[in-house]
């Protein structure tokens, strides 16, 4: 079958897609709970250097630092941090930080976690951050993400908690649920943001540049979320909202990842060459800075999950499979249920999340050609980091850590709004 390019991308270059690895710095920002470095991705395209680091997991801590050398880390539990001794290793004045982002985990919040407790200890983690940030470091901005499954969790407690430690430390803060398909990400992923400011400015979220398909299941879906941008397959509106003209087709899936070679189950390499030339804004925005292909390798799937493949179309997912050839779990499952199981990934649609484990059992995680799981750098791309980003570890912890992140094109958009409140502040100091 032949896939056309969609019309997604057809936004000027350098703009919406760009994610420069070189820019010109003017603002300073510092990432805890920082991860591989997703946000910091986004927010050092548009001229936020990365001053320093929390991390507590090694690998993840390698990778941010192989990226960004520059960024001082802080490797350890964040209840060991103390906000004084990071201001004097860094040279830093209270309040002289633009920005704080970074993202207490979120699996104690997930609807996905087995047990949902607000006396899960990673549930009050955010506390720490509370203590070293608004407490401690005092920047000007506060980026904080979380899932979605923070709003719902304890019946509100949790989330007004959130809201009123920022308030009581002087800052006030606006919170809304972001899908990164509104931004040019080729996947849909939902996530909450906090964002806080003790300036005396006006603080909000940016606007959706393109529509996205899938319609949130969860709490807050409905208030919390930019409805507008909600379209369906044919690039009309949902029922009930008001679908600008203006707003682009969602970044496909083909558009992020058709220029990487096809390789085999199992297969690929830690480093090669391009052997195709780009076909899609989103591509050549992701190469930029790159002469190399990195992380392109997958990791492989038994000869059960390759026979399965047989039968599975671009799109289709486990309910394709021939009975007999389905997992025993599966065997009695209603075709409502388990809904992206055992699925290839729609040429023209955005990807579903991209979870830690690209794990068939979990999602759309099979190539919509190729008879194998996504590669690293594919679902990489499908997050949106440029190629130039490096993760470290072996691809089980890579595809982990792109699992975990924020998409740096969502982290950008956020990014931009930020900047223009400093911008629009130093010139009327000026």
């Amino acid at each position: 079958m032949e896939y056309r390019l969609s019309q997604a991308v057809a936004a000027p270059k350098s703009s919406v897609f760009s994610l420069a690895k070189k820019p010109k710095y003017k603002f300073k920002c510092a990432d805890l709970f920082s991860g591989a470095g997703g946000l910091s991705v986004g927010f050092h395209s548009v001229g936020f250097e990365s001053v320093f680091f929390n991390e507590i997991d090694q690998g993840f801590a390698k990778t941010f630092a192989s990226n960004f050398p520059s960024s001082l880390p802080f490797i350890g539990p964040v209840q060991e941090l103390d906000a004084k001794e990071i201001m004097s290793q860094c040279g830093l004045e209270e309040g002289e930080l633009d920005c704080i982002i970074g993202g207490p985990p979120c699996q104690g919040f997930s609807i996905y976690a087995p047990k949902r407790s607000a006396d899960d200890q990673r549930n009050h983690l955010f506390r720490h951050y509370i203590r070293l940030v608004l407490d401690g470091l005092k920047p000007k901005f506060i980026l904080m993400e979380n899932v979605p499954g923070l709003v719902s969790l304890d019946s509100g407690q949790t989330l007004n908690d959130v809201i009123e430690s920022f308030g009581a430390a002087g800052y006030k803060v606006k919170h809304k649920i972001l899908n990164s398909a509104h931004y040019g990400v080729p996947e849909e992923r939902w996530r909450l943001f906090f964002l806080a400011t003790r300036l005396d400015v006006e603080i909000d979220f940016p606007e959706p540049k393109f529509f996205s398909i899938r319609t949130p299941n969860f709490t807050g879906g409905r208030d919390l979320t930019f409805r507008f941008a909600i379209g369906n397959r044919n690039g009309h509106p949902n029922q009930g909202t008001l679908f600008p003209a203006q707003l682009l087709n969602p970044t496909s899936t083909f558009d992020a990842i058709s220029d990487l070679q096809s390789i085999s189950n199992g297969g690929g390499d830690e480093e090669t060459s391009y052997e195709r030339e780009p076909a899609s804004e989103f591509q050549i925005a992701m190469r930029r800075g790159s002469k190399k292909l990195f992380d392109h390798q997958c990791n492989s799937v038994g000869p059960v999950n390759v026979e399965r493949l047989q039968y599975i179309s671009p799109g289709g997912s486990w309910r394709e499979i021939p009975h007999d050839l389905l997992p025993e779990g599966m065997k009695k499952a209603r075709k409502s249920d388990h809904t992206r199981r055992y699925g290839r990934l729609h040429p023209e649609e955005p990807s579903g999340t991209i979870l830690t484990r690209c794990d068939p059992h979990w999602g759309s995680f099979f190539h919509y050609c190729d008879d194998r799981i996504i590669s690293v750098r594919e679902a990489a791309r499908i997050q949106s980091f440029p190629d130039w980003f490096r993760f470290c570890g072996s691809k089980t912890h890579k595809y982990k850590q792109v699992g975990n992140a924020v998409p740096p094109l969502l982290a950008k958009a956020i990014a931009q709004e930020i900047k223009k409140s400093l911008v629009n502040l130093e010139a009327g100091d000026a």
